[in-house]
């Protein structure tokens, strides 16, 4: 056994968080979207690079600051796992919401603030919804943002289209295990994919 690690999917509701994590998980995608009912956590075991890690997966229902795009109060309480003792953050906007961007940066700031003094946690942030590519506000900058000024890693799927799920999570992964070697978690995320399998058991 390699291990265990816990990751969370964090975002503001409807950015496709759940979607994502069923494609990576199950190969299927819901056409009709229905508000997650609380967190859900998934417990897969997963094949790395030769080794099977046990996951803890942990859908959030929205970590927002305030009040969400839908209008409830969503802030986790700061003791909650989701934000204390990960391995790896996943945090998912939509790339046609300049708003569910907005939330991923308060948030991104949360864990900064509620992990105060803990281990480092690689942050993956994910614009989802890249099958409406046309319909996107600019990615450039944001991109910029995020790797340069954030030092996390940055990546862009489709749930819908299965596209880079699989990517999302292995290089996710990975960064979470080598988190403690002196590279920056943003130059580890943005490194080459390398040939090796990720696939569940």
């Amino acid at each position: 056994m390699g291990g265990s690690l816990r990751v969370a999917v964090l975002g503001a509701p409807g950015v496709g968080k759940t979607a994502i994590i069923r494609q990576f998980l199950f190969g299927d995608y819901p056409e009709r979207h229905r508000p997650t009912d609380g967190p859900r956590l998934y417990r897969p075991a997963v094949l790395l690079d030769g080794a099977v890690y046990d996951l803890s997966i942990r859908d959030g229902d929205g970590a927002g600051p305030g009040q969400s795009p839908g209008g409830q109060e969503e802030w986790p309480d700061p003791k909650d796992w989701s934000l204390q003792d990960t391995d790896a953050f996943v945090l998912v906007y939509d790339i046609c919401s300049p708003d569910s961007f907005d939330y991923v940066k308060a948030l991104r700031q949360r864990i900064a603030e509620t992990r105060a003094g803990a281990p480092e946690a690689p942050i993956l942030v994910v614009g989802n919804k890249r099958d409406r590519q046309r319909l996107r506000f600019p990615r450039r900058a944001l991109a910029a943002l995020v790797r340069r000024g954030w030092r996390c890693g940055y990546l862009e799927c489709s749930a819908k289209y299965n596209w880079h799920v699989l990517r999302l999570f292995r290089e996710l992964l990975r960064c979470a295990l080598v988190r403690a070697r002196p590279a920056h978690p943003a130059l580890r995320l943005q490194g080459a994919l390398h040939p090796a399998r990720c696939s569940l058991m």
